[in-house]
């Protein structure tokens, strides 16, 4: 008995942070009222490894001080060791608190008496029970691992960075500089999301919203292992046996660099009724790892499969939907599965070395560059294009995030990469079209508002009841397959024409900043030719 006792305060010393009791048919949910031993020891360790968390973060900052102030001395080292040892010490103190609040409260006692029968023992009675608590993530068990119900045919398709191609041994000062630069600020940069600043600020918030899903749109949580055993946190919403249609369609969401499938993209298709799974980038929230791009690669592809295997939707039922940066792992599925139904993405851009330099100084620019394009490369036009499939672009008219022009009026929307995105798509999937004649008038089209566009349509004479019988019939006499050689006799007038109308099939525009919530009448089934309902844009 007493030494149940002990391992029993053991596992409370080690245990995972209990956050909240969801609802259940046995009671309300509420949130975990810890007692004020716990509240106070965990209190001090949150605020142990915020500091630990900053202080590496600035780093190159902290050093730089304690040099200048003679702490690299003997005296100086002396100095660091007590403090350090100090901290240790309020940090074991405080572990071992936390430990004993939790040993004494009945409801953190009954949790952890479920979470060890689940570890032991992961049935589904086991995984029903669990699924009534909210905690930290890395306790969870592991629900599905990638090849697990045997692996699903994809293309395997990957594009390589061009400086890549040729290595130098004079860059390798220049990799070396790259490679630190990348791992100390660089990709928290870039994903904001995966630093503990960050999670720690909207921890409650994510909790709360984890919560809704499960309570209120009956999410189902998991664990899902990636191929390089990274554990990734992902909520599915099951709507395939609802009245509405839309519900057999899966809708993969993926996120922003500071966006959770808790608070994000994942909004817009559960408006709109459609099953959807969501899931954190590696490094945000309760997913491990780092977000560099075979990490969100391995990532998104175990999301895939498990979709496929365990889940049990078919790739012509699922279409991905992405948010920003999220464009670049929406656009690596799209090419590894080309026969997902369709792919949206909304404030998305084409290649992030442009907005790279936009926000570093000049000087650095082949820097930025060199180092973007060895480990931080997110080709998504590169990838978009290897995509058959049908495609919806949604720019936003007051994007500050993915513009590189802006002045004392606001953004310059000519300057938006999402523009740069559309035509790369249209310059491969119609090469006789969007050419060198036709990119002037393609990009005065990009570099208006609707208004301004229905004067430029109207002065080019754009007939949407000519252009769409004309593609039809070249699909029929020849193939619907990119990329597609229509207009090799058309004279650069119809050229024109043909490209407004195709710019205006692909591209839909959102009077919006950035970060604001896509509403669900904007996310709809991309163009096609064949497709019964057509858009009119006048």
């Amino acid at each position: 008995m007493a030494m149940q006792k002990i391992f029993q305060f053991l596992a409370c010393l080690r245990g995972p942070k209990l956050k909240r009791q969801l609802r259940s048919d046995d009671g309300p949910g509420k949130v975990y009222q810890s007692n004020f031993v716990e509240a106070t020891g965990d209190r001090f360790i949150s605020v142990i490894r915020f500091c630990m968390s900053f202080t590496y973060w600035t780093s190159p900052v902290v050093l730089s001080v304690l040099y200048r102030r003679g702490y690299f001395s003997t005296e100086g080292l002396i100095s660091i060791g007590k403090f350090v040892f100090s901290i240790s010490v309020i940090y074991s103190v405080a572990y071992i608190t936390r430990g004993v609040g939790r040993y004494s409260n009945a409801d953190y006692l009954t949790f952890l008496s479920v979470l060890t029968a689940t570890q032991k023992s992961l049935t589904q009675q086991n995984k029903r029970l669990l699924a009534r608590y909210d905690f930290d993530f890395w306790a969870w068990p592991v629900d599905w691992r990638i090849g697990e119900d045997g692996e699903v045919k994809k293309i395997h398709q990957q594009i390589s960075g061009p400086k890549q191609t040729n290595f130098s041994i004079l860059k390798l000062p220049q990799l070396v500089l790259g490679y630190c630069a990348v791992h100390t600020f660089g990709r928290r940069m870039l994903y904001p999301g995966a630093t503990a600043l960050i999670n720690s600020l909207v921890g409650p918030v994510l909790s709360q919203n984890r919560a809704t899903l499960i309570e209120e749109k009956q999410g189902k949580r998991a664990k899902i292992l990636t191929a390089d055993n990274n554990e990734i946190d992902v909520m599915f919403v099951d709507r395939r046996h609802s009245v509405d249609q839309k519900g057999k369609t899966l809708v993969v969401c993926c996120e922003g660099n500071a966006g959770f499938y808790e608070i994000g993209c994942t909004v817009t298709p559960l408006e709109g009724g459609y099953s959807v799974l969501g899931w954190n980038h590696p490094g945000f929230s309760g997913s491990t790892g780092i977000p560099v791009p075979s990490q969100e690669q391995n990532a998104v592809d175990a999301v895939m499969q498990y979709a496929i295997n365990s889940l049990g939707f078919t790739p012509d039922n699922i279409a991905v939907f992405a948010w920003s940066i999220g464009g670049y792992t929406a656009s690596w599925v799209a090419m590894n599965y080309p026969d997902i139904k369709y792919i949206v993405v909304d404030a998305t851009f084409d290649d992030v070395v442009p907005l790279a330099h936009t926000r570093m100084p000049e000087y650095f620019e082949n820097f930025v560059e060199f180092t973007i394009r060895s480990f931080l490369d997110l080709n998504i036009a590169e990838q978009l294009i290897r995509y058959s499939g049908p495609v919806l672009l949604i720019r936003r008219t007051r994007d500050e995030m993915i513009t590189t022009k802006s002045d004392a009026t606001g953004v310059k929307l000519y300057s938006n990469r999402g523009n740069y995105l559309l035509m790369k798509l249209l310059q491969y999937r119609y090469p006789c079209i969007v050419d060198d004649s036709t990119l002037a008038v393609l990009a005065d089209w990009l570099a208006r508002l609707k208004p301004q566009q229905e004067d430029l349509w109207r002065s080019l004479e754009v007939n949407e009841e000519e252009c769409l019988p004309q593609i039809r019939s070249f699909i029929q006499s020849n193939s619907n397959t990119f990329p597609c050689h229509i207009g090799k006799s058309y004279t650069d007038e119809e050229k024109k024409k043909m490209t407004l109308y195709l710019a205006s099939r692909y591209m839909v525009d959102f009077d919006s900043t950035h970060c604001n919530p896509l509403p669900a009448t904007f996310f709809r089934t991309p163009w096609t030719p064949e497709s019964e309902e057509q858009p009119k844009f006048l």
